[in-house]
Parts: C-alpha cells; sequence; structure tokens
C-alpha cells in the first residue's frame, strides 16, 4: 500500500473517454482505469457530449482506481483534474441538472456567427484580450447558442439560476455537492471571455456575446483550492486543475522560457513557453496562459495540427495498408529513398500557421514505382514537416528566443523512426520522457505540490526522466531540399 501522504489521484477527462490515474510519490503509475463514453452528432458539424455521462464515467474509473489499487480515500493526498478545453456546459444552480447537453470543442455550429463578427471587425479586439482567434473552437459563442436557442434558458440565467462551465467546473460542481463555482485560469483563457492580460472576465466581451456575468465561475490558480469531495468514502481536497494542453506542458517540467512541448494524439498541440510575457502572434498562433501559480501567469504561444496520429489510423482503416499504427514505422523504413512523395493531409483543413479550412489532402510525387511503403514513408514524415511550420512560426514571433527544448509525448512518440526524423527536419534534439502520460502527471504535480508532498517546480524539473534523445542525423542539404518540396506541396492545397 502506498503512503498516504504521498499518493495523488488524476481525474483526466478527455474527449472520447474518462480516465483516473493513481501517481505514487516517484511520479510512477500505481493503477489507472478508463471508460469511453458517447460521441452525440446531432447535425452535420456538430459534436455533442451528455455532461451526465462525463459526471458518471469520470465518478466510476475513479473509484475503480481506488479499488485496483487497494486505496482508501485517507490514503489519498489530494486530486487533481484535467480536461477536455472549450466545451461547454450549462446547468440549474438548484437541482444540478443540465440544461442542454455540452457542446464540444470540436463543433462547428456557430461558424456563421463567428464568421458574422469578423466581417464586423471584431477579431481584433477579441484577440487583443484573450489572444485567441474568432472560431467556433472557443466556448463564447457556444454559450449564446444555448441562451439563445434552449427555451427559457436565457431568463433563466439572466435570474441568476444557471452556471455555466468547462468540463472541470462541472466536475469540480458534483464533486463537491454543488458549493464549489469554479475553473483555472487556463481553462477561462479558452472561453473568449477572460482578459489573459487582467486576469479577469471581461465585460466588454460578455456584452458583445450577450451572456450574463452570472453565470460565470470564479477563476482560480492552477494549483488552488477547489473544495473538498466526499463522493470517494472520506474528504479529499481538489487542489490542481488545468486544461489538457497545459497540463502537459506542466508534466513536460516545461517552467523555463523557451521550452515546448508538443503532444501527438490524433492531432498535434504545440506550446511554447515566452515566461511573463503575452507574446502576440503575427502567424496566426494562439497566445494563452500556460498555467498560473501564486496569482502570476506564464505565458505560451500553442499551436494546432489537425490531422497527427489520424493520418496513421487513416493508413489502417481506409487504405488498409497496415493493420496496426506501430507497423507504420516498419513500412516507412522500407521506402524507396530515392522517390520524394508528399502527402499533405489537409483531410479537414489546415492549422497553425495556415488556418485554412477549405483546403483538403492531396499527395504529390507518385509515379509507378510508389507503393505502400513510400505513402505510409510520406504520412509519418507530414507530421514532422507541420511541427516545423508550427516552430518556425513560433521563432517568428519569439525571434530573440535561444535555442527551443522540445519535449513530446501523446500516442506517435513510441515510434522511433518518426521521432529520428523530427530531429532531422526540426535540426534540434527531440526529448521523449520515460512516462509519456504527461496530461495527467500534470494535473497530479499541481495538486500534489499545492498538498505540500510533491516539489516545488525546481524539484519536479529534476525529477523529469529523459527516455530518449533524438539529435539530427541529416545533412543541412539533404533536410533543405526535402523541406523545399513539403513547401511546394502546400501551397498547391491552400485554397
Amino acid at each position: 500500500m502506498e503512503n498516504k501522504a504521498t499518493c495523488i489521484l488524476a481525474i483526466d477527462q478527455g474527449t472520447t473517454s474518462s480516465r483516473a490515474i493513481l501517481f505514487n510519490s516517484n511520479y510512477d503509475i500505481v493503477v489507472q482505469a478508463q471508460q469511453e463514453f458517447d460521441q452525440l452528432f446531432p447535425n452535420s458539424g456538430w459534436v455533442e457530449h451528455d455532461p451526465q455521462q462525463i459526471w458518471q464515467t469520470s465518478l466510476k474509473t475513479a473509484k475503480q482506481a481506488l479499488i485496483e489499487a487497494e486505496l482508501r480515500s485517507g490514503d489519498i493526498a489530494a486530486i487533481g483534474i484535467t480536461n477536455q478545453r472549450e466545451t461547454t456546459i450549462i446547468w440549474d444552480r438548484k437541482t444540478g441538472k443540465p440544461v442542454y447537453n455540452g457542446i464540444v470543442w470540436q463543433d462547428r455550429r456557430t461558424a456563421d456567427t463567428c464568421e458574422q463578427l469578423t466581417n464586423q471587425g471584431y477579431e481584433s479586439l477579441i484577440t487583443s484580450k484573450t489572444g485567441l482567434l474568432l472560431d467556433p473552437y472557443f466556448s463564447a459563442t457556444k454559450i449564446a447558442w444555448i441562451l439563445d436557442n434552449v427555451e427559457g434558458v436565457r431568463q433563466r440565467a439572466e435570474k441568476g439560476d444557471l452556471a455555466f462551465g468547462t468540463v472541470d467546473s462541472w466536475l469540480i460542481w458534483n464533486l463537491t455537492g454543488g458549493r464549489n463555482h469554479s475553473t483555472d485560469a487556463t481553462n477561462a483563457s479558452r472561453s473568449m471571455l477572460y482578459n489573459i492580460h487582467t486576469g479577469n472576465w471581461d465585460d466588454e466581451l460578455l456584452a458583445l456575446f450577450n451572456i450574463p456575468r452570472s453565470l460565470l465561475p470564479q477563476v482560480k490558480d492552477c494549483a488552488g483550492d477547489f473544495g473538498n469531495t466526499s463522493v470517494l468514502g472520506g474528504s479529499i481536497a481538489i487542489l490542481g486543475v488545468a486544461g489538457d494542453q497545459h497540463a502537459a506542458t506542466l508534466g513536460q517540467a516545461c517552467f523555463d522560457k523557451g521550452m515546448m512541448k508538443s503532444t501527438y494524439g490524433t492531432g498535434c498541440f504545440a506550446l511554447l513557453n515566452t515566461g511573463q510575457e503575452a507574446v502576440t502572434s503575427h502567424n496566426r498562433l494562439l497566445t494563452t496562459i500556460a498555467y498560473q501559480l501564486d496569482g502570476e501567469p506564464t505565458y505560451a504561444l500553442e499551436g494546432s495540427i489537425f490531422i497527427a496520429g489520424a493520418a496513421v489510423q487513416w493508413l489502417r482503416d481506409e487504405l488498409g495498408i497496415i493493420k496496426s499504427a506501430d507497423q507504420s514505422a516498419e513500412l516507412a523504413q522500407q521506402a524507396d529513398d530515392k522517390q520524394q512523395v508528399y502527402l499533405v493531409p489537409a483531410f479537414t483543413g489546415l492549422g497553425a500557421p495556415w488556418w485554412d479550412a477549405n483546403a483538403r489532402g492531396a499527395l504529390f510525387g507518385i509515379t509507378r514505382a510508389t507503393g505502400p511503403a513510400e505513402i505510409a514513408r510520406a504520412t509519418l514524415e507530414s507530421v514532422c514537416y507541420q511541427t516545423l511550420d508550427l516552430l518556425q512560426a513560433m521563432r517568428a514571433d519569439c525571434s530573440q528566443m535561444a535555442e527551443t527544448v522540445l519535449r513530446v509525448d501523446g500516442g506517435m512518440v513510441a515510434n522511433n523512426w518518426t521521432m529520428q526524423y523530427l530531429a532531422d527536419i526540426l535540426q534540434s534534439s527531440v526529448d521523449r520522457p520515460t512516462v509519456t502520460e504527461t496530461t495527467a502527471l500534470g494535473a497530479a504535480w499541481l495538486a500534489g505540490s499545492k498538498a505540500g508532498v510533491w516539489p516545488n517546480q525546481q524539484g519536479f524539473a529534476q525529477s523529469w526522466k529523459l527516455d530518449r534523445q533524438f539529435t539530427p542525423q541529416m545533412s543541412m542539404a539533404q533536410r533543405d531540399n526535402k523541406v523545399a518540396g513539403w513547401n511546394k506541396a502546400v501551397r498547391r492545397v491552400l485554397s
């Protein structure tokens, strides 16, 4: 049995599943439990979740993890929460019942609203206050849609009867029996309503989107007092909260300015720590709060690649040229080096720094000799080229920044071939940690450090363990030639 003073429970509530992970004092995973839940698609471009399913799966996995580890509530020093960002839930303060399904971050139903506001010239105002682009991705237009489209909801909201929250707030509310309506600065910074410079909900933005202030949660530091829960038996303090990409930044111990983490899942999310300076991007990147501790925000530039691991799934599910994702590297190594084949995986448009929703995927350079091996290689290479595009945009925005330290995590990083090619194309080292569950680890560190049972930033950074460092092996001339071919391919798919 673990020492009760040091065991931390991380609740990792994601887009397709809820997970609970128990960490010991050495930051090792003791046990983890996972449960998927329904994805709802009521109309084209709409994506919803049942908030009660989110809560029930989170609760069930937390209970399951304790049972499997043979631990009781008294053995847990604190709980940390990390969550899918931007997903929007509104519920009744008295009954705790949602007024509508959660509208998921992927949902595009408010695209027309965003386009109208952009045409009216509001994007520069929104970006200057929030660091975000005017996009359906974020919470503000989702909140407005629920207020305007669900009968009676606006009147109830204006009377103060309703509460809005992202998934973290919804979980905190339920964990504390409705006693705590709060969020952290990272989740607030993704709402398009929070001024990341003043650290407050912004009255001008609330007026623009016609959202009553009474709906909103209290904003706290990422390591803070979010109340106590007794749903797992005795009372446990909730002491850490951060959105998933921010939690991964913390789990990778990217505490210093110039450090960067890149998470390779379905898509890829890269965050570059810019320190106390909220750097304004001139390359369509997002400015966001990386984390906030002791009332002090640390900022980041964020870039999103829509298709990373999803391209490997495409090889498996649509093309059928591999049976499992891990076969992609093996196949890629068999490719003919002389062929210059490029896949631009714009299956759902191109993300940062292009932000072209109308671009579509294309395969370039194919000949009669091109086969499954060359297509597999082009697919893995495309993830590396897209990362370079992000890194170059970040360096252009932060020209004073020295050599970037890149730490990687997510499902794709187990692929040694891809990580080596990434180092070659970036012409910089790529560090893979021993613990790749960095999102949950970041939430656990917030809770553990606040509880006083895990070390501070400096101590935690020293404990970060390298599994393998990939360093560039390719000549600059060869690399530049390959990148030039990629740039030509991207120009051809831009709408």
